[in-house]
């Protein structure tokens, strides 16, 4: 592999809240050895509110935020993508398009924080247990052996990723 950053691009299907924070907990986790993107199938067109204020909170930069169409990412020229990580059920359901440069692919499965009802309180907690298990997830990930694994093993590394429940931080 390369000594280029990483292209990872996560998905989900409105492109609000869960695929909004993995770029952000990515892009400074990874410490400029990967750099993220995220986009939705059906984008809603905005970030959610609470996703952003979150993202503020954790004195993430958000002026990268914005809910992107998956198309964006599957034209000839756009950035080769080394991993594709789905988040929701739904978009890892759907027929994703064929990317540039053959991704590595996995379905990390969140529930959505967004769906969540209750009052103001139970809403932002549903999104801040999206951030922490997403920071989870994100962790080991920069800390796979990407050098010494090869395709397979890290294939089955991604998968297993998805499987395991987050574990608390």
């Amino acid at each position: 592999m390369s000594d280029q950053p990483f292209n990872v691009l996560f998905l989900c299907t409105g492109n609000s809240a869960r695929s909004i924070l993995a770029e952000a907990i990515l892009n400074r986790a990874g410490a400029g050895r990967f750099k993220a993107c995220s986009a939705g199938s059906q984008p809603k067109g905005m970030v959610h509110p609470y996703a952003l204020d979150l993202l503020q909170q954790m004195n993430h930069d958000t002026g990268f935020a914005r809910s992107k169409d998956w198309a964006e990412f599957a034209t000839p020229d756009a950035a080769k993508m080394d991993f594709v990580f789905t988040l929701c059920d739904s978009a890892a359901e759907e027929t994703c398009p064929v990317w540039p440069g053959q991704p590595m692919t996995a379905h990390w499965g969140l529930p959505d924080p967004a769906a969540v009802t209750g009052t103001e309180a139970e809403k932002r907690f549903a999104f801040a247990d999206t951030y922490r298990m997403l920071n989870n997830r994100i962790s080991v990930f920069t800390a796979l052996p990407f050098r010494s694994l090869d395709r397979l093993a890290l294939q089955r590394r991604l998968d297993e990723m998805g499987r395991r429940l987050p574990e608390a931080g």
